[in-house]
């Protein structure tokens, strides 16, 4: 293949890789939409973020909380290109004003009086999930979801502070207080439930999504286990010469990391073909390196 041939190619592999990355980032912001529309805006729930905000004040002036969120968000993205210049996040600026449009436009197509259904323990399942499954996609490709995120990213670059996300919280937890004032209690409550379980609901997604399993395997020949690993899974292992301890026989320990679908299967081939083979599986979240996540 000649240069021009394989630099044609690798620009194409980019581009397919972009569009499939704005896709997800779509769909994922649409969904986000969906949440805070249909389930947080119409029972008030204001733990933290734009849209908290959005809410509270929607209760003390003359706008809907759709527009109060688009000016916010507006706003804040341009404090991001005065104080962290124009490349501060080409994703985050494309999620904000896909959020924010797509907020306004659900106010006009589908106006909602009050809440979906009479069960607000249900529809505050909803109002954490669906957006907090939402930011951690978005997370994990390198975006966010705007508003006070891109209020974290100037403050890591003009403060000392080692932990953004105490000061966050406390202007999340300040809305959540606000809200009690603005509504009633209760709405403060569920509010403040809301805060509590948005974090762990993130957390536990992206956790899921970056599952991936760490094989420790102790077996008397490497060959046919590698040679499943590399021509059938197209993955790379390391092998260790070792020593049993009783016996004193020579062993060899195999090192090789995989996605959840992969592990199956070759758990399965080591059970069928090397049934004499110790097996040691662990879950990992954090891998790094090639055919995994990068160093950034």
């Amino acid at each position: 293949m000649n240069r021009e041939a394989l630099i044609e190619r690798l620009q194409r592999k980019k581009a397919w890789r972009v569009a499939v990355e704005y896709l997800i980032l779509t769909l994922a912001t649409l969904i986000m939409v969906v949440g805070v529309y249909v389930f947080k805006f119409p029972n008030n729930y204001s733990f933290g973020g734009v849209t908290g905000i959005a809410v509270v004040l929607s209760a003390v002036v003359p706008l809907t909380a759709g527009t109060i969120n688009f000016i916010i968000n507006m706003l804040m993205l341009v404090f991001g290109f005065i104080f962290l210049g124009k490349g501060f996040g080409v994703k985050t600026v494309y999620v904000s004003v896909l959020l924010s449009v797509g907020l306004s436009v659900l106010e006009k197509v589908w106006p909602m009086s009050g809440p979906l259904t009479d069960q607000p323990v249900l529809e505050l399942l909803f109002a954490i999930a669906l957006p907090a499954f939402s930011s951690a996609i978005l997370f994990n490709i390198g975006a966010s979801g705007g508003g006070t995120d891109i209020l974290a990213m100037i403050m890591k670059k003009y403060t000392n502070l080692d932990n953004i996300g105490m000061p966050l919280f406390l202007v999340d937890f300040v809305i959540v207080v606000l809200s009690c004032f603005a509504f009633d209690i209760k709405t403060g409550l569920f509010s403040l439930c809301g805060l509590l379980a948005k974090s762990l609901v993130i957390d536990g997604v992206i956790e899921n999504i970056n599952l991936c399993k760490y094989f420790t395997i102790i077996c008397n020949g490497p060959e046919p286990i590698c040679e499943f690993i590399h021509h059938h899974l197209n993955r790379s292992a390391t092998i260790f010469e070792a020593q049993g301890s009783f016996e004193h026989r020579k062993k060899y320990v195999i090192l090789t990391v995989m996605k959840r679908s992969q592990a199956v299967e070759l758990r399965n081939f080591i059970r069928i073909h090397e049934p004499d083979a110790f097996l040691m599986i662990t879950n990992s979240s954090e891998i790094i390196g090639k055919g995994f996540r990068g160093l950034n």
